[in-house]
């Protein structure tokens, strides 16, 4: 676990360190396209998050190569080789999306040979555990088939989810820890060396994900652009892919029996496995959603909108913020519910903590304009939104400030906080996400200048 741990910090330490630095590139190249219909922020941001998320995946990488439990991975399986070259691949694919605005058909045309890349080198579907009928062995071309499925769909889902600020990079980080937690407890409890690959992969994507997350939270000064979000969506599916396909369950030996019996028992055990999209259900029914509703109005399935789940919040008043937590409060409920079912399928408990916590995300969607009041004495504590109106501290309010003035401000700093309606700032404007990247992180005192001059 330490060897795992380790390599988290240094592929989070490695993408934190490199974001900044990538971020000034991004200005440099040109990097920062102009606000489009469909998006949400006001402020033109560089693109190109996903070269620190790149370099952060080959750091991990190098370093489990020098360990001396993990380097076992790399001396007995190709998996990280594979990964290491279509990740490659499909973040060049990205890079160059970021930058030319290249054809969705092209992009898709680029998944598929990234997935047939990893299958060439080994990291492939073998068989699947079918309920019932027991393993269930596959061709080549129906492990290819699946295999390149598999990749694509996972790398829209995270691809179409990237709409708020830290969304895209919270939910799957939140997914990845999930999915290491189960990979870690078959390589160790059990001691099937099949899984260790994939439990990799997961301590990576985390390390991926937390380190670029501090600059990608609300207000976003970097977004990861299709170079991230394709290429944090391939790791993921490359260690569902390592872990469903090529750890036979009757290995486990957890119940006598023949093979049928043994994986009909051992259901509840691979239900998160046998397909990515159960423990990132929510970009997945997102996807699914997109591609229905633009079919119905006759558009292409790739043709942006602002019918994503995360539009939908933001219309119905939730701010960016509390869209954001939302969102990560449902992925953590589906991923986690679904890993303790797999622990304890028959403990009533689960299920009923499962029903509690989806009834309570079902109140915070039907509370969006409910804003909490902190006591008197925590005022100076707390963001404006949350402070009681004519009740801010002296020391922050101005001599001449009155109740009726505070409570406007905070007003308008809670409409800002909900996306507001005000106009977006072109390109080349100052005191714009993107245009205080080389000076000093002053945002916050730029943005009350700018809303003054207004």
């Amino acid at each position: 676990m330490r060897e795992y741990l380790l390599t988290l910090c240094i592929t989070a330490a490695v993408t934190y360190l490199l974001t900044g630095p990538v971020r000034k590139f991004a200005i440099v190249a040109g990097a920062m396209p102009e606000i489009r219909a469909r998006d949400v922020h006001r402020e033109p941001t560089p693109r190109l998050g996903g070269i620190a998320m790149f370099f952060g995946l080959c750091a991990g990488l190098l370093v489990a190569d020098h360990m001396t439990n993990l380097n076992e991975v790399f001396a007995k399986s190709n998996e990280p080789r594979a990964l290491l070259s279509g990740a490659a691949l499909i973040w060049l694919i990205g890079v160059l999306d970021d930058k030319f605005e290249i054809d969705a058909l092209i992009k898709l045309g680029g998944q598929m040979i990234a997935a047939g890349v990893m299958v060439m080198q080994g990291l492939t579907i073998l068989w699947l555990p079918v309920p019932g009928v027991g393993n269930v062995a596959l061709t080549p071309w129906q492990g290819t088939l699946l295999t390149v499925a598999l990749v694509v769909i996972t790398i829209n889902a995270v691809n179409f989810v990237d709409g708020l600020d830290g969304l895209a990079s919270g939910m799957v980080c939140i997914a990845a820890a999930a999915f290491f937690l189960y990979a870690y407890r078959i390589w160790y409890s059990y001691g099937i060396e099949a899984a260790a690959p994939a439990t990799l992969f997961a301590a990576i994507l985390m390390g991926m994900c937390l380190g670029f997350l501090p600059h990608n939270i609300h207000p976003a000064r970097i977004f990861m652009g299709d170079s991230g979000s394709m290429l944090i969506g391939l790791v993921l599916a490359a260690g569902a892919i390592s872990i469903t396909g090529q750890v036979d369950p009757d290995v486990m030996n957890l119940f006598a029996g023949s093979e049928r019996n043994a994986v009909h028992q051992t259901v509840p055990v691979y239900i998160p496995l046998l397909l990515p999209l159960t423990i990132i259900a929510v970009p997945a029914a997102d996807l699914v959603l997109a591609i229905v509703r633009r079919t119905w109005r006759g558009q292409s399935p790739f043709a942006a909108d602002r019918g994503h789940l995360h539009h939908r919040l933001l219309e119905i008043g939730h701010s960016h913020s509390r869209a954001v937590l939302i969102m990560y409060f449902w992925s953590a409920l589906i991923a986690f519910g679904t890993l303790a079912y797999s622990v304890n399928s028959a403990s009533m408990w689960i299920v009923l903590g499962v029903a509690f916590f989806s009834a309570v995300g079902l109140a915070l969607l039907l509370l969006p304009r409910f804003t909490p009041r902190v006591p008197l004495w925590a005022q100076a504590f707390v963001p404006p939104r949350y402070r009681r109106r004519g009740a801010a501290p002296a020391a922050e309010a101005p001599a001449a400030a009155t109740p009726q003035t505070a409570g406007a401000v905070a007003d308008q700093e809670c409409a800002e906080e909900a996306g507001g309606h005000r106009s977006p700032v072109p390109a080349g404007a100052t005191s714009v996400n993107g245009a205080t990247a080389i000076g000093a992180r002053s945002r916050f005192l730029e943005r009350r200048t700018s809303d003054s001059s207004r």
